[in-house]
């Protein structure tokens, strides 16, 4: 039987991870079967499983360690239980014990940063690799080069095994060039179920669920990888996921849009914010330009201006409305599938928090109604302001 490892498994479970950190249920299976029952629900209807989230007749659900999207399928029809590693893996020394990690608990102090010496091309490359990594995009500048400061370099050799399945996890690895290839223990036999081929990283569900390996992965070629230790990667990956919901979680509060959100809803908005700083006067969004995300206000102010495009006359912007904190602008286009309608510009230093348009499709699915009828405030304003001549077919 095929498969492949689905896209967006990776979100998927640091979204849920991060929600398992920040509320630290008793029961652990079952926060688990409601939250993910709950999200398929509000999605997708009756549950469904399918690539890596494997399920039996007895709902037995498995789960494949790597899970950047890359894998390829190659595995034949043979049951898919998953089952303990073989003989020759028993012996094989434990990398490190397996303590818990709560990072509301974590103190500093005792921290040593790592730092393994690198070229600046070396740098270069490594920063180009791990931006697009979703677990890495709420870090700051300063979080980021302690990341890459850690990191080291690894060169493999054809037939060599990086990690096994069963050990403890030490490292998380990101893969600099080479091929791969990624295997389980299915009935007791060693399966090829997939491979990367000179992108992709691996090692990161053994470190953030506090579980055993639950693949192998061994080099189908020379190649070179990085790892990151466990401790540095728990310090501030982790800790900086639970810190960035914590803070977002006082933001979406006031937001009363969001109020139609159940928990696990705006748990996972507050996962996929990001901040970006604007100065007095800065240009957020320019009118008639290509929608790709939508803004809520953190700190300081952003005006709302337009050009009437209706009237041929018209050269100048007039001011629309203002938006503080709480506020946010940038959903009309998304919700009309329009250019954007009006330009945004900073008053003063604007802190945003920004919804890029794939977790907006998939996040705010429950608010579009209230959106939606907020396109009649726009036209008002818009009324208010150019009269007859006011062009309300471009919010339509």
């Amino acid at each position: 039987m095929n498969f492949e490892i689905p896209p967006g498994l990776t979100d998927l479970l640091q979204e849920f991870t991060v929600a398992v950190l920040r509320t630290r249920p008793s029961n652990l299976e079952a926060f688990a079967a409601d939250y993910f029952n709950n999200l398929n629900e509000k999605k997708n209807g009756p549950l469904k499983l399918s690539g890596a989230l494997r399920f039996q007749e007895n709902d037995t659900v498995n789960i494949i360690e790597p899970s950047d999207g890359h894998g390829s399928s190659n595995e034949d029809d043979d049951d898919d239980s998953f089952v303990g590693p073989p003989s020759s893996y028993r012996d094989r020394r434990k990398s490190v014990s397996a303590e818990r990690y709560d990072p509301e608990a974590d103190d500093e102090g005792d921290y040593t940063k790592v730092v393994n010496p690198k070229s600046d091309e070396q740098r270069r490359r490594l920063n180009d690799a791990i931006k697009h990594i979703l677990l890495f995009r709420s870090l700051d500048h300063e979080q980021m080069q302690e990341v890459l400061d850690a990191m080291f370099e690894k060169i493999v050799d054809p037939g060599e095994e990086i990690i096994a399945q069963g050990d403890d996890g030490d490292n998380f690895y990101l893969i600099d060039d080479g091929k791969y290839d990624i295997y389980v223990n299915i009935d007791g036999k060693r399966k090829l179920v997939g491979n990367y081929n000179n992108e992709g990283f691996f090692g990161e569900l053994a470190l953030m669920y506090n579980m055993p390996r639950a693949a192998t992965i061994i080099a189908a070629s020379r190649g070179t990888i990085w790892g990151l230790d466990r401790q540095t990667f728990r310090r501030i990956v982790l800790k900086t996921a639970f810190n960035k919901r914590k803070k977002y979680e006082k933001l979406i509060e006031g937001v009363p849009m969001l109020s139609s959100l159940d928990m696990y809803e705006r748990m996972n908005v507050c996962d996929a914010l990001s901040s970006q700083t604007f100065r007095d006067g800065q240009q957020i969004i320019a009118q008639g330009d290509k929608a790709d995300c939508m803004y809520f206000v953190e700190e300081g102010n952003a005006r709302v201006a337009m050009v009437n495009k209706a009237d041929p006359t018209a050269t100048v912007e007039k001011e629309i409305s203002r938006v503080g904190p709480g506020g946010y602008f940038g959903e009309l286009a998304l919700v009309t599938n329009k250019p954007r309608a009006a330009s945004v510009y900073s008053v003063g230093v604007t802190k945003l928090a920004v919804l890029d348009v794939h977790a907006f499709e998939r996040l705010m699915g429950p608010c579009m109604d209230i959106m939606k009828r907020n396109i009649g405030h726009y036209e008002s304003q818009l009324l208010h302001i150019f009269g007859d001549k006011a062009n309300i077919s471009d919010l339509r």
